[in-house]
């Protein structure tokens, strides 16, 4: 990923990264998450709308790879 799509992947709003329909896409949206404050940012947007349980994993999974970086 270059600096440009990795600046752009951070000014996206959990909104924007949850709601894709395409799961291909919305997977994309979530592994480019640059920090664990997005993601909690992501986490509470998705208990609050949608609740959904494989999101909700797939963000675990990211703060736990941004951690261990």
């Amino acid at each position: 990923m270059s600096n440009q799509e990795s600046e752009n992947a951070g000014t996206l709003t959990p909104e924007q990264r949850l709601t894709p329909a395409n799961l291909d896409l919305r997977r994309a949206c979530i592994v480019t998450v640059p920090d664990v404050e997005t993601v909690q940012a992501c986490v509470a947007y998705e208990n609050a709308h949608q609740n959904r349980e494989p999101v909700l994993r797939r963000l675990a999974q990211q703060t736990a790879e941004l951690r261990s970086n």
